[in-house]
Parts: structure tokens; C-alpha cells; sequence
């Protein structure tokens, strides 16, 4: 069994200084007045590129198997634990990407917006959060990053703060706090029975010890945990939460769907598996078949709702439902194959969704249009966004070389290698269904005539522009719809994503 604490281990300040590029500028932004946009801009964008940089230069040596961490006391007997290792380097590498594409599309996004120091500070408080999260080395330092990132988010989700924003941000609140009281439930029952858990690649042995002298126990300890962690990854039934986000600005559901809540999530579900139990300890109790099971059923039900919606963000949020329990699907079958789709899928999802919710809110900006019905011909309009809209459909459904064959191949061979061979039938459907609901946008787009009454289509706006939006917003969604073809054509390069994910599940499985 190998354990993270048999590696060399650096104790310096690394990990708590990643995690303060984010926090120093939010608490700062939150100071300034409303007209100091050079000043805002600087803190976001100097701590956004400060995390990049920091996250690169400690890839190589983290995956070398050196590690960082950062301990302080929290409470006598239970530290405030930050670890640099693989997974946590994974997790970290998509959140401060994104976080800083995000970060310039917020700012082009809000240019005219109002209470936009406030809107920042939690922004950056939120990438805090999920920075936190990412570094754990144990479940309490987890739990408190986890409800620090539920009460960023509320804000930015009521941002707007009309009723609508109120009801669907108190909808959010009440989800994710009651998730958060389960997820606390079960660690602390598990704390108060073998004592402070650290995350090990291979499982912590004292809940090895545990489930062997009391299964019973320690089943009723992972499904506890795992019904808290289910609220954010967004498993059915307790999704609901989700759809009724949708109302924050673009920014904030790019962010909430590609790399923070959700992510964080089935991020823990992971954790829960591979790094708490250990995939071995957990198949020996029982509790992975279930998971299977649930997750399979999410992935279908997302998707029947999907096609239903007509408003883009809608059909989005319902995609995400579906899209993201792949990631609990391969991770719940006792399969090096699957897991790496799983976690591959991380990173996957996360490029191709936040291309789609920059493309809805380009779309929404420029044109005004929010349904799919009423985007007959913006394909004329706006060539490179309906462009890099289609590369990522083409990515969810699962069609080469988008980034999301490679998961969707991954967690094929998987369920053929894990002996769950009806698990290809949930992915052959759901891919289907992928393609029902987001081909009919594309062909809307590319070519179907515009409507007559179109606004952006009257002769005198007929003209286009050099350039179809402000670059600010354009930017950001064509780096990522490029990084979502890039990742799937360069997957067997190292350091790629996938690359990665091998690396992470081989040392979960004792490799």
C-alpha cells in the first residue's frame, strides 16, 4: 500500500501561498470603490496569473513523487492540513486555468455592471475555496474549504438581485447547507471512531482497520458522507439546485459547472473512494454497485431533461447533471480504465462546459437571445462563437479528437475491463440523447435562416462588425474551445490531462 507520507516531503509555505493568491486580492477588491477598475483588474489578474505560475513550477516535482505541505494546529489533536500531491495538483491545475480565462471574460462581461468590487471579492474568495479544496490533506481541512466555497457562491449567485436571482440563490443555499450538515455528520462519526483522517493514495489504514472490524459501521459512515457530497456533484435526486442557479451572470455558471461546485463534488466522491476508504476497502463493503446504479441513473435523467428545455443556460445546467456523474460513474467500478476516464473527465467537462456557458453569455450580450428556438442563423453572425459552441458539442457527445472521446473511451473499456458490460449501454444512450438535444442548437445555428423578426438581423444592423463580440469575452472561449480539441488530440503526451489521471489512479490501486 503506498502512502503519500513515505514520500520526501517539503514542509514550506507553497501551499498556503497558492491558496493566498486568491484570498489577499478578494479581501482587497472588497475595498475598492465601484470606479477603481484598474486597480480591480490588476489584483484579479495578478493573483489569477500568480496561481498559474506557481501551479506550473510544481507539476514536475509533484509528479516525480515529492510533495508540499503546510500543517497548523486547528483544534488540540486536529491539524489545518495543505498537501501538494497528484490529485491535488490535478484538481488545482484546472481550477487556476480557468480561473483566470474566467477572470477576463467577467471583466469584459461586467464592463457596465454595478457592485462589481463586490462581485470580485467573492469571486476570488470562491476560487479561494476551491483552491482549499484542492490542496486537503484531510477531512476537516476539507470540510471547511467545502462550506467556505457554498457561502462564496451565494452571493455571486443572487448577484443580480432580482426575484428571480433571490429565489433560485436561497434554492442553492438550502441544497448545499444541507449537504454540507450530512457531509459533516459523517466525518465527524468517522473522526470520533479512528480519529483525524488524512487523505492517502491508497486509502487512510485506520479506516481500512474500521470497515474490516466493523463493516456494518463503516458502510453506514461512507453513505452518509457520500449523500452530503452528492448535493454539490448534483446526483439525482438532489440536483434540483442547479437548473435554479442558472440565473447568475455568465461568469459565475461557467464557474459553478466547469471547476468549482459541481467539481468540488465529484472531486470528494473521488477522494471519498480512492484516498478515504480506498477503492479496495470500499468494493469489499458493497457500496460501489450502488453508486453505479445511481450514477447511471443520473446520466439518463439529466439528459431526458435536457431535451425538454428551450432556454440555452437550461438545457446547459440539465447537460451538466448528466455529464458530470460520468465522473462518479468511473470512479464507482473497480477499474484502472475507469477511474482514469473518470478522472480524465474532470478536466474534460470542465473545458468543454465553460466554452458553452461563455458562448451562452457572448450570445445573450451581443444578441439578446437566450433561447434555442430564437437562434435561427447566429451562425452568420457570429461565426467563431457558434464555432467554438459546436467543437465542444462535438466533445460531449463524444466524437474525435474533442477532449470528451477520450473519457467516454476510457470509461468503455473501463466497464468491459470492471465486468459491468451494461455500463456501455448507459454510455452508448446517453451519448444519443448528447447528440438530440445539442445538434438541433447547431443546426439552428449554422443553418436554419434567421427569423424575420430578428432583432440583430434587421437591415440595419445586418452589417457585421470586425470583430463579432469584445475580445474580452471572445478570447477566453476560443482558448478553451481550442484546449478542448488540443487535450483530446495530445492525449498521450506526458503532462496531459490524461496523462495525469493515469499517474493518480495507478498510485490509488497501489501501482
Amino acid at each position: 500500500m503506498n502512502d503519500v507520507l513515505e514520500v520526501p516531503v517539503d514542509t514550506g509555505l507553497l501551499p498556503l501561498v497558492i491558496v493566498l493568491t486568491s484570498l489577499i486580492p478578494g479581501a482587497l477588491i472588497f475595498f475598492l470603490r465601484e470606479d477603481r477598475v484598474v486597480a480591480r483588474t490588476t489584483l484579479n489578474l495578478t493573483g489569477a496569473v500568480a496561481k498559474v505560475v506557481l501551479v506550473i513550477a510544481l507539476v514536475p516535482s509533484v509528479v516525480a513523487g515529492e510533495r508540499s505541505e503546510w500543517r497548523t494546529s486547528f483544534v488540540p489533536g486536529i491539524d489545518i492540513v495543505l498537501r501538494a500531491e497528484p490529485f491535488a495538483m490535478y484538481f488545482l491545475g484546472l481550477s487556476a486555468f480557468l480561473w483566470l480565462l474566467t477572470t477576463i471574460y467577467a471583466v469584459g462581461y461586467l464592463e457596465q455592471g454595478q457592485n462589481r468590487s463586490r462581485f470580485f471579492g467573492f469571486f476570488s474568495l470562491c476560487v479561494t475555496a476551491t483552491a482549499g479544496i484542492a490542496l486537503s490533506g484531510n477531512l476537516i481541512t476539507f470540510i471547511i474549504f467545502y462550506e467556505l466555497l457554498t457561502l462564496a457562491t451565494y452571493p455571486l449567485v443572487a448577484h443580480n438581485q432580482t426575484d428571480k436571482a433571490l429565489r433560485g440563490a436561497r434554492t442553492y443555499l438550502v441544497y448545499t447547507l444541507t449537504g454540507g450538515v450530512v457531509l459533516l455528520a459523517g466525518i465527524v462519526w468517522l473522526t470520533v471512531l479512528v480519529g483525524p483522517v488524512e487523505f492517502s493514495e491508497s486509502g487512510s489504514p485506520a479506516v481500512a482497520e474500521l470497515a474490516r472490524d466493523r463493516p456494518g459501521i463503516a458502510t453506514a459512515i461512507f453513505v452518509t458522507i457520500l449523500a452530503g457530497l452528492s448535493v454539490k456533484a448534483a446526483l439525482f435526486p438532489v440536483h434540483g439546485w442547479l437548473p435554479r442557479a442558472m440565473v447568475a451572470p455568465a461568469p459565475v455558471s461557467a464557474l459553478l459547472h466547469a471547476v468549482a461546485v459541481v467539481k468540488a463534488g465529484v472531486f470528494g466522491i473521488v477522494l471519498l473512494i480512492d484516498e478515504v476508504f480506498g477503492v479496495w476497502v470500499a468494493d469489499e463493503l458493497g457500496v460501489l454497485m450502488p453508486l453505479t446504479v445511481l450514477a447511471s441513473v443520473t446520466i439518463i435523467y439529466g439528459s431526458l431533461m435536457a431535451l425538454r428545455q428551450d432556454e440555452l443556460k437550461a438545457r446547459l445546467a440539465y447537460s451538466t447533471v448528466s455529464q458530470v456523474a460520468y465522473v462518479t460513474l468511473g470512479a464507482s467500478i473497480v477499474s484502472i480504465l475507469a477511474t482514469t476516464g473518470a478522472v480524465a473527465h474532470i478536466v474534460n467537462q470542465g473545458i468543454m462546459k465553460i466554452t458553452m456557458f461563455f458562448c451562452a453569455g457572448l450570445i445573450a450580450e451581443n444578441l439578446g437571445i437566450t433561447r434555442i428556438s430564437r437562434m435561427n442563423g447566429i451562425g452568420r453572425r457570429m461565426p467563431l462563437t457558434c464555432a467554438s459552441f459546436t467543437v465542444a458539442v462535438l466533445g460531449m457527445i463524444g466524437i474525435p479528437p474533442v477532449a470528451g472521446f477520450v473519457s467516454k473511451w476510457y470509461l468503455g473499456l473501463g466497464a468491459v475491463d470492471g465486468e459491468v458490460e451494461w455500463v456501455l449501454w448507459v454510455l452508448v444512450v446517453s451519448s444519443l440523447l448528447n447528440a438530440a438535444y445539442f445538434l438541433p442548437v447547431v443546426y439552428r445555428m449554422w443553418w436554419c435562416a434567421p427569423d424575420d423578426d430578428a432583432g440583430w438581423n434587421t437591415p440595419k444592423s445586418r452589417y457585421r462588425k470586425r470583430v463579432e463580440a469584445p475580445l474580452p469575452l471572445l478570447i477566453p472561449t476560443l482558448v478553451t474551445a481550442a484546449a478542448s480539441l488540443a487535450v483530446g488530440i495530445f492525449a498521450g503526451l506526458p503532462y496531459s490531462p490524461l496523462d495525469m489521471a493515469r499517474v493518480i489512479v495507478e498510485r490509488s490501486y497501489g501501482l
